[in-house]
């Protein structure tokens, strides 16, 4: 993760001086070193640190694996050092908001191994281990607390950590905060609301990929305005990647290429996939050329999906074939090779997707094999997941009429009264979603179980809000179809479309 072109200052002891003597606690660096492992810090690390610890806002933009949760993790633990200084352990707490229920419990354990009292509360606790800790909240265990945005629904959480002073929120992931990302939250359009609740403390918002759109929108959404929150940009320059595209036809010259790429390549590497049949038509595929590999995608069970990352992170030279799902909770620096055999849906998700490769510094190669015909998946894909305000309507209106049918035959009865004979539409899926994400009814997704029906959202509803979603939607793959048929230097296109300068 530190490298030899890392930021070497030493950074000066913090001082706190208590009723009896001068009491030294330690400082970022030295935190780095005991904790993490890490010598010194890279490139802004330090300096972000330093500005959050000082109670500053912050905005950082780091591409993926550069260190980015260090950036509050030593803030969260440089904190507690000065509480315990001060006698004041257990009343002071660093928040973390993250969308990632899988990522939360790799990181968290992370931290306890290193000694570091943290915890998560999420949906996949049950519920007696969920209010085990809450109690603990409450009674000022734990530094640091990884939650979703959707937990700030809960009365029960509010009230245990309205006993806690908080004096960091960290906000990972920040581009789901605004509309124009490209994994957009409702909840997280909440955050200004939550700050107030949490006595507005100083805020740290992340995340590897956002446009300057995307980033003005995000210090809105945070209640901030531009001159309160400072803006630290690592760039998005990988030079050990390897940025390749190949123009194939049809699934023969897709398997020849992954074939190809594997056998140059020694090491671990990642396939992705749009389609989960399409995935499993490829594993056979490789099954027959006898090439050993991993599947992963949202339809195995969350035990064996569990299985193939740890495979996947323990042992050697493995190769996995897998949905954009696979990846989020994956922290593994060696991975030698990302190929996607479809083209994603932006460039954000491309870049991503592919900052899973090289994260030690060593070369790596990314290749997108691009076959025109695949962008009629990506177009269907595009209009399943914007529904427009009339099919909205419709869904609200069979939660309200037919709540009783719902619950006792489940989504496959609604998707029956909705789509007739296009079974294969997933519009309902992401207008459920949308509608769970915004509140507008009681209940669970899985399985879908309406317990009360409240108002349909009038941004849902809104022609013309879902109508610029889709063009929005639309511009972001036309970039990425660009990008394919650019003739100069790709990087150099990715950092014009995140709005940066580029230097060789």
């Amino acid at each position: 993760m530190m490298n030899e072109t890392s930021h070497t200052t030493l950074n000066t002891p913090y001082l706190l001086t208590t009723h009896r003597e001068p009491i030294v606690y330690m400082n970022p660096t030295e935190i780095l070193r005991k904790y993490f492992g890490y010598e010194n810090f890279r490139g802004k690390q330090l300096e972000i640190i330093e500005h959050v610890i000082a109670g500053g806002h912050a905005l950082v933009i780091m591409p993926t694996g550069m260190g980015k949760s260090l950036c509050y993790q030593i803030p969260a633990i440089a904190h507690q050092h000065r509480a315990a200084a001060d006698q004041q352990r257990g009343k002071n707490l660093s928040l973390v908001i993250s969308p990632l229920i899988a990522l939360m419990k790799d990181q968290v354990d992370s931290l306890m191994a290193r000694g570091i009292d943290a915890t998560f509360i999420n949906s996949s606790l049950d519920r007696r281990e969920r209010e085990f800790r809450y109690g603990g909240v409450g009674q000022g265990n734990y530094d640091l607390l990884y939650v979703t945005p959707e937990r700030f629904r809960k009365p029960e959480f509010l009230e245990v950590i309205s006993r806690r002073e908080i004096n960091l929120l960290a906000v990972d992931e920040a581009h789901c905060i605004s509309q124009w990302g490209h994994d957009f939250r409702p909840d997280y359009t909440r955050l200004a609301e939550i700050r107030e609740q949490i006595g507005n403390p100083p805020t740290i918002a992340l995340t590897a990929t956002a446009t300057p759109e995307v980033q003005r929108d995000i210090v809105t959404q945070l209640g901030l305005r531009s001159d309160e929150i400072k803006n630290f940009h690592e760039g998005i320059n990988r030079p050990n990647l390897e940025l390749r595209v190949e123009h194939v036809w049809g699934d023969e010259e897709k398997l020849k290429q992954i074939i190809t790429t594997c056998d140059e390549i020694r090491g671990c590497g990642i396939v992705y996939f749009t389609l989960i049949r399409t995935l499993l038509e490829f594993s056979e595929r490789l099954d027959k050329a006898s090439i050993p590999h991993l599947i992963y995608h949202g339809e195995l069970e969350r035990q064996y999906r569990r299985k193939v990352q740890d495979w996947f992170m323990t042992e050697p030279d493995h190769l996995v074939l897998a949905t954009n799902a696979f990846g989020m909770g994956v922290d593994k620096e060696d991975i030698r090779y990302v190929i996607h055999a479809d083209i994603p849906g932006s460039m954000e998700s491309y870049y991503q997707e592919i900052g899973r490769a090289g994260r030690d510094g060593k070369p790596s190669k990314c290749v997108l094999l691009y076959d025109e015909n695949d962008l009629n998946t990506q177009i269907e894909f595009m209009r399943w997941s914007n529904p427009d305000g009339e099919f909205y309507q419709r869904v609200f209106d069979y939660l309200q009429r037919e709540t009783e049918n719902i619950n006792a035959f489940g989504i496959e009865w609604l998707r029956e009264k909705l789509h007739h004979k296009q079974r294969h539409d997933r519009r309902l899926e992401s207008a459920l979603l949308m509608l769970d994400r915004y509140e507008a009814f009681d209940g669970s997704l899985n399985p879908l179980q309406i317990n009360e029906v409240f108002e349909l959202p009038e941004k849902l509803a809104d022609p013309a809000a879902a109508d610029e979603k889709l063009r929005r939607d639309q511009m972001k793959l036309l970039a990425l179809v660009q990008y394919v048929k650019h003739e100069g230097n790709r990087k150099a296109y990715i950092h014009e479309y995140f709005g940066l300068p580029y230097e060789e």
